[in-house]
């Protein structure tokens, strides 16, 4: 009686063994399938990452270079009718063949006159230069966008007269802000957008020759594409 006994409380632990057992392996496999998922998630993560276009809540555009690629993003909730604007010549093509032309830097202006540092593009050496209307001006105190260092903003002579041609800063220039004292109507630039990936090309274009605040020869730009 008493080995039956124990016989019989031995099978009945062997199945609570067995039991518990069981338990675990359901855990384990609970546990394996969460860090299985979590990790399939990192990866998706990173694979959008990769992916070719920059993740910005704004449009962005790609500057082809003959000294390499420039990517903008473009402030359209904050300089709307300017994004607009630009986004057509873009998506019009009218950058294709165009040039950085253009640069100011310490050396080449007049020592009486309000210093800048900016590399300016556009269609002033192409041979297609149509006629456009001028984009209403954004200033900066309507905008909130300043001339800080990457910004892309429009070259124009009046307020309101601004189309193609623009200009991208290097360092900060505030004297091109609403009220600065690079232009003398006090009204500044229309910034609408700042460089987020090339800005080593945008300095590589800066110190390129140059002639009387000119590009000796200019710097092609093949053109510019919305991404």
């Amino acid at each position: 009686m008493e080995n039956r006994s124990h016989g019989k409380i031995s099978l009945e632990g062997n199945s609570s063994d067995k039991n518990q057992f069981t338990a675990k392996k359901a855990s384990w496999r609970n546990q394996l399938q969460k860090i299985t998922a979590g990790l399939s998630f990192l990866l998706l993560i990173a694979m959008a990452g990769c992916s070719s276009g920059p993740k910005t809540k704004n449009p962005c555009v790609e500057i082809s270079t003959s000294k390499g690629d420039i990517i903008v993003e473009l402030y359209a909730d904050k300089a709307p009718k300017t994004v607009a604007a630009f986004l057509s010549y873009v998506e019009k093509g009218l950058y294709k063949d165009a040039s950085f032309y253009r640069v100011l830097n310490q050396d080449n202006q007049p020592s009486d006159a309000a210093k800048a540092q900016v590399i300016q593009g556009g269609l002033y050496r192409s041979a297609k230069r149509p006629e456009l209307p001028g984009i209403p001006h954004e200033t900066t105190q309507a905008t909130g966008i300043l001339h800080l260092d990457g910004v892309i903003s429009l070259a124009r002579t009046t307020p309101g007269t601004a189309t193609t041609e623009f200009f991208i800063c290097i360092g900060n220039q505030s004297g091109f802000d609403y009220g600065g004292t690079n232009n003398p109507d006090g009204q500044g630039y229309a910034a609408f957008g700042r460089v987020i990936k090339g800005l080593g090309t945008v300095r590589k274009i800066y110190n390129m020759p140059e002639t009387d605040q000119y590009f000796d020869p200019p710097v092609p730009i093949y053109n510019i594409e919305k991404l």
